[in-house]
């Protein structure tokens, strides 16, 4: 969905900072790649870059905690059952609400929510906690919608509400999000706004 969306952007004429895991796909071209491999480089790789830009979306689906010592060779099969300690990963999301710039309106954040259930409402409950401007929600139980597949079936919460996107191809999902993100670049006031003409 993240290049999806990057692809939308660049055919709108965005300059795009895609930062990004492992993945197979190939990256939009016109896109500046910006390659991690741990949730803490993909937080210092969009934290470094987030108070520049206009809009920042963040698609991927970030592990919640990472080991606390990782292992420098494989962990041998032993009798009796493994203890693994984590730690809470970075809020890359939470942390980008509090950017002193989001006191007027920049950049304009977006986060996604992968929900098994009650996708409103938690992504509803999402968009308050993490003070974004809208949550793009989809439940990640459906198989041909969400993750490894071209479809997205979403729901786009904001303060206004929500709004239910029907099963699609993902390059018109990411649509659906450019315009809600060029609606809300138009509503910052005029002197606040890094938007090129």
């Amino acid at each position: 969905m993240g290049y999806a969306i990057a692809a939308e952007a660049l055919g709108r004429g965005a300059a795009v900072i895609l930062v990004t895991g492992p993945t197979h796909l190939a990256a939009p071209h016109g896109a500046t790649v910006v390659k991690v491999r741990s949730a803490a480089e993909m937080h210092a790789a969009v934290m470094d870059r987030a108070s520049e830009q206009d809009a920042v979306v963040m698609s991927a689906a970030v592990a919640d905690y990472t080991p606390a010592e990782p292992a420098k060779t494989k962990i041998k099969k032993a009798d009796g059952p493994a203890t693994l300690t984590l730690h809470r990963t970075k809020d890359i999301l939470g942390e980008l609400g509090q950017l002193p710039s989001r006191k007027q309106g920049l950049p304009v954040l977006v986060g996604f929510a992968a929900e098994t259930s009650d996708v409103t409402a938690y992504a509803t409950a999402k968009l308050k906690e993490k003070a974004a401007d809208l949550i793009v929600a989809n439940d990640v139980s459906r198989n041909d919608a969400g993750f490894d597949v071209d479809t997205n079936a979403v729901t786009l919460v904001s303060a206004a509400g929500a709004e239910e996107v029907p099963l699609q191809a993902k390059t018109a999902v990411a649509a659906k999000i450019l315009d809600r993100i060029e609606q809300f670049l138009i509503a910052v006031p005029v002197k606040d706004a890094r938007v090129k003409a």
